[in-house]
């Protein structure tokens, strides 16, 4: 191998390989990236062998070639070196990276032993803006179980209704629910992303500009565009009927300015106990809502908030955590707070925004 190309957007591809690449010790090519130099451009690969990574970057290629090398060792190296315009790569037993200061080398590993990327085929291909996508993942993804006991829990479940694309999570204390609208989209068969591999998809399409190419399969799902190509397994499994346990009415609704919410959560960490739990009180006969945590080695806190009640008074309480999580996915200056009862489920939402449902169970006292 004999190739120049620009630093900088080799760089940003080693970057975004290295964070696929895996570390097992009976396979230790996983933590490699893998550099293919084809005519024009450099072919670069990564995998755990749950996630697989692909992206092309241009290059001036005098002799073709492939090497599998450790990939931390050469992303810090190239994002490290001092600002060239380009970097020269040549291999034979090892890599030696060129720059017009330097010259290092790098041992390789067989390249034979790196693993196939599964290329999933057109026949089943989706269409939308990269953005939505990652705003519904992001929506959500923090509502799935973070234990594999139970896979299906420990996903996001995506899947087309009508003209929107649904994403929803659930960890069976709380449920999250993003509905984005798309144009033309066709039906596909619900599938099940696993938590531990959506960071990384969200990472990998937030560089994306505009439309990105989603590919369905029994096992697998992938993303293309710009000539980068990211693939990850599936969960076999059945995602729960979630929308038998959302509440269709309710008792008591608080309605009140979110970053007012944000605030308070923020003062309840000072003083909520082991469990994180915060006591709501809502009594609209008084006209008043309010926040009260405590913990024995420290002291209690109680915070008045304005908010605009209506139904029966009502208490109960929450870890502020899994509430605080839910007020980044919701774009309203205002969230709504709907009680279905004692011991029932608290349902949250933007004000003006019905895409988003959030679902919080109450601690037992």
């Amino acid at each position: 191998m004999k190739v120049e190309c620009v630093q900088n957007k080799l760089s940003e591809a080693l970057y975004q390989a290295e964070k696929i690449t895996g570390k097992n010790l009976n396979l230790p090519v996983l933590s490699c990236v893998y550099i293919e130099a084809k005519k024009g451009h450099l072919l670069l690969r990564a995998t755990n062998l749950d996630l697989g990574f692909q992206s092309t970057v241009p290059a001036k290629v005098d002799a073709e070639g492939i090497v599998a090398v450790p990939a931390g060792a050469l992303s810090t190296f190239i994002a490290n070196l001092p600002r060239e315009k380009s970097v020269k790569l040549e291999s034979s037993s090892t890599l030696s990276v060129i720059t017009h200061k330097s010259r290092s080398t790098i041992k390789c590993l067989p390249h034979e032993d790196f693993p196939t990327i599964p290329e999933l085929p057109k026949t089943e291909v989706r269409e939308m803006p990269a953005k939505d996508f990652v705003s519904g993942l992001k929506a959500v993804w923090y509502s799935s179980s973070i234990s594999s006991i139970k896979p299906e829990l420990s996903s996001v479940c995506v899947y087309p209704e009508e003209h929107e694309m649904v994403f929803a999570a659930t960890d069976s204390f709380r449920l999250a629910e993003k509905k984005i609208k798309t144009k033309g989209l066709k039906e596909f068969e619900r599938v099940l992303i696993p938590f531990k591999n959506v960071a990384e998809i969200i990472r990998v399409l937030e560089r994306a500009e505009g439309v990105v190419e989603i590919r369905f399969s029994k096992h697998q799902i992938a993303f293309a565009f710009d000539g980068t190509y990211l693939t990850s397994r599936v969960v076999d499994g059945t995602f729960p009927d979630y929308r038998q346990i959302i509440p269709k009415e309710f008792k008591t609704e608080a309605v009140l300015l979110k970053e007012d919410l944000i605030q308070s959560l923020k003062i309840s960490t000072i003083f909520s106990d082991a469990f994180n739990q915060v006591s709501m009180s809502i009594a609209p006969s008084a006209k008043r809502f309010s926040l009260t945590a405590k913990n024995a080695s420290l002291g209690e806190n109680t915070t008045t908030l304005d908010a605009a009640l209506s139904g029966a008074d009502a208490e109960a309480n929450f870890n502020f955590r899994y509430i605080a999580d839910c007020l980044q996915a919701i774009g309203a200056d205002s969230v709504s707070l709907s009680f279905a009862g004692p011991s029932r489920p608290v349902v949250i939402r933007g004000v003006s925004d019905k895409s988003f449902t959030y679902l919080v169970m109450p601690m037992n006292r």
